[in-house]
């Protein structure tokens, strides 16, 4: 997997959370994640919601697909409503 993101963003990520894109990317490689296509706004593109786990924590990436490559725009920890959603739904990809 190829990924791509702003640079701005994952130190503000870093500085808010206290940890970067880089970091939150190991996520995608989570055997159980979960990905759902984000329909809450019109944003221009298509834009997908990732849960996954990178060791024991649940974390939320929002991404979009261009070309071969995945564009990381946002990454938190999960709060219990989707790690709740998590631990549920069967594994879609």
């Amino acid at each position: 997997m190829n990924f791509e993101w702003d640079e701005a963003k994952s130190e503000t990520c870093f500085e808010q959370r206290g940890f970067d894109f880089a970091y939150a990317a190991r996520a995608f490689f989570d055997p159980h994640r979960r990905v759902q296509e984000d329909k809450r706004y019109n944003y221009g593109e298509i834009r997908y919601q990732l849960l996954g786990k990178i060791e024991s924590r649940l974390f939320v990436l929002v991404y979009t697909a261009r070309n071969e490559t995945l564009r990381i725009i946002s990454a938190r920890k999960a709060n219990l409503r989707e790690v709740r959603r998590y631990e549920n739904s069967p594994n879609d990809d």
